[in-house]
């Protein structure tokens, strides 16, 4: 299951993210928000964020305006790993590499065809491990506390 959320700037992207997923047969949850009224990112990225953490849902997808925003709110939340991408290199690069959680985008920033694009790489991704796990694992000890390099 996939967690989908965006702010008023991201709604009109979330949507066609949606019905893309929902095409494929991929359930989702959409946390909202439900329309293009001013609201404000955090109280979106949040429930998406806590809901990847808890392992309700396999992968986050977040959008706002740029990205940035959501982002940032939803990196909050221990053990998440949002990654706000706009290319084809990075949606691939951020599974391999950093084991990514959550993909955050920018609705006023990605065409709509792009972004079904990174979607789907995103979602087709493995994570490599190896050394890159060695690197997650110094993630969450920053996030612990317990990092003391």
């Amino acid at each position: 299951m996939i967690a989908l959320g965006a702010d008023h700037a991201g709604y009109e992207l979330k949507e066609l993210i949606k019905k893309h997923l929902q095409e494929k047969g991929i359930q989702v949850e959409d946390m909202g928000t439900y329309s293009t009224d001013s609201v404000d990112y955090p109280d979106y990225a949040y429930p998406v964020a806590k809901k990847v953490a808890a392992g309700q849902a396999e992968y986050g997808i977040l959008c706002c305006g740029t990205g940035i925003g959501i982002s940032i709110a939803a990196n909050k939340v221990k053990g998440i790993r949002a990654a706000l991408c706009a290319d084809e290199f990075s949606a691939e690069m951020t599974r391999r590499h950093n084991d990514a959680n959550i993909l955050c985008m920018g609705g006023r920033v990605i065409k709509a065809e792009l972004a079904l694009k990174l979607v789907d790489i995103f979602l087709n991704t493995p994570f490599e491990g190896d050394k890159h796990l060695r690197r997650i694992n110094k993630i969450a000890e920053i996030e612990n506390g317990t990092y003391d390099k």
